[in-house]
């Protein structure tokens, strides 16, 4: 037997599987995002987050166990609000960042997108993806699993919380926040 959808009667359950429609939008937002990235058009990329916005992408500890809190534990990348992102990518268009230019030329996929109703109105989407980069003549990938909680706005949703699992072995170039 299958639940019926939340309704205004029905209070949102933590964990609920969003209808096929909103997953839809959802999975079309998530494409956009990466798109902005690869195309390097950072004021819409940053438009995609709140400005309270948290990124993380943790470190890992052992072979199955990751860092949890970014406070107090190695982290890959960690900003606590949008202004890290802001601080990025004011360093990349005034290529105060050295490591990063030339910026690699990027392709992001996203797959095996979930998404379910939390009861504090957001939206978690779960979701894979895949990066490959080209950068000094030289091909890459970075590949993990990414966990977004939305939170609506007037045009849809907007990104409040980006936790981004790395699952490579290996990082052999530069990893910053537009390969993931």
């Amino acid at each position: 037997m299958m639940n019926a959808p939340a309704t205004a009667a029905q209070p949102v359950v933590d964990g609920q599987a969003v209808d096929a429609a909103t997953l839809h939008r959802v999975e079309q937002f998530l494409y956009r995002h990466a798109a902005l990235c690869d195309a390097h058009d950072w004021d819409a990329y940053l438009e995609t987050y709140t400005p309270d916005a948290v990124f993380h992408m943790p470190q890992w500890d052992g072979d199955l166990v990751h860092t949890s809190d970014p406070t107090r534990e190695m982290s890959l990348i960690y900003y606590p609000s949008r202004a890290g992102l802001e601080d990025r990518v004011f360093r990349l268009r005034t290529q105060a960042s050295a490591a990063s230019m030339p910026l690699p030329r990027t392709m992001h996929q996203i797959s095996n997108v979930r998404a379910t109703r939390q009861a504090d109105g957001l939206l978690r989407a779960d979701a894979n993806w895949l990066t490959c980069y080209v950068r000094h003549g030289e091909a890459g990938m970075f590949f993990g699993r990414a966990t977004y909680e939305l939170r609506p706005d007037a045009h849809g949703w907007r990104i409040a919380r980006k936790h981004c699992l790395l699952l490579n072995d290996t990082i052999n170039a530069v990893l910053d926040f537009y390969h993931v």
